[in-house]
């Protein structure tokens, strides 16, 4: 039995406005966690705090842009005044020019600009949150995509950036093998979210999967500690996922 005295768990989940980041924050919230949720739209993501508070959900949401320093440091501070971080969900991300476009017709500056957002971003956040994942044996979450392994035309910038965070987790999690932190990449794989279809606009996207058809591999990854899947990369649609 659960002691009552012992504070519910604290997720930190960037890009939680829409898609696969809002069904995340919205699955932890059910499960009773109290959250740290940001993202670049204020009204969108005040809509997904209020739905959730509506609900009896403890929601902390911090608009603003992951790739700056003094966001980044916000959201850490915001986790500690709730007294512990357990998960760190790198989820924001950008896909680059839309429509999407070949490699070398990218500005490089919005090169740059992804990556920032979708490598350098995550590290920092898990440089700045790794005291409080130490109290807690926390995990870091990083959302990874099938196109860090999979060559997509068109979809170079991004790819190259989630093949670029797949590898640093990799790393940072056989760095963090002594400490009781975890760092994982989750594939979620094809799903339905605004930013596919802003890159794609003529494609239909009617029979791609809406974002909780990965429901239960974030339930299974609640409930598994964060030694057992740190190093590992997970298709989020290719369940089972147990690793004893």
């Amino acid at each position: 039995m659960t002691d009552p005295r012992t504070p519910s768990r604290v997720a930190l989940v960037t890009g939680a406005s829409t898609g696969l980041g809002e069904t995340v924050a919205e699955f932890l919230g059910g499960a009773g966690w109290r959250l740290v949720i940001t993202a670049r739209t204020e009204s969108d993501l005040t809509a997904v705090a209020k739905r959730l508070t509506d609900r009896g959900t403890t929601v902390v949401a911090v608009a603003g842009d992951v790739g700056e320093a003094a966001h980044r440091e916000r959201l850490i501070a915001e986790a500690g005044s709730l007294g512990r971080l357990d998960w760190l969900v790198n989820n924001a991300s950008q896909m680059g020019v839309s429509p999407i476009r070949p490699l070398l017709d990218h500005p490089v500056d919005v090169f740059e600009k992804v990556l920032r957002t979708n490598v350098v971003a995550p590290v920092a956040l898990a440089q700045l949150a790794l005291p409080l994942l130490r109290e807690t044996g926390g995990l870091v979450v990083n959302l990874s995509s099938e196109a860090a392994v999979d060559v997509f035309p068109c979809a170079g910038i991004y790819g190259a950036s989630k093949a670029a965070l797949d590898q640093a987790s990799r790393i940072i999690a056989a760095e963090l093998a002594d400490t009781g932190v975890g760092v994982t990449s989750v594939d979620p794989g094809g799903i339905r979210t605004r930013g596919y279809a802003e890159a794609e606009p003529g494609f239909d996207l009617s029979g791609v999967p809406t974002p909780d058809v990965t429901l239960p591999f974030w339930k299974w990854l609640a409930g598994t500690s964060a030694p057992e899947v740190s190093g590992r990369r997970y298709l989020a649609q290719a369940g089972p996922w147990d690793v004893r």
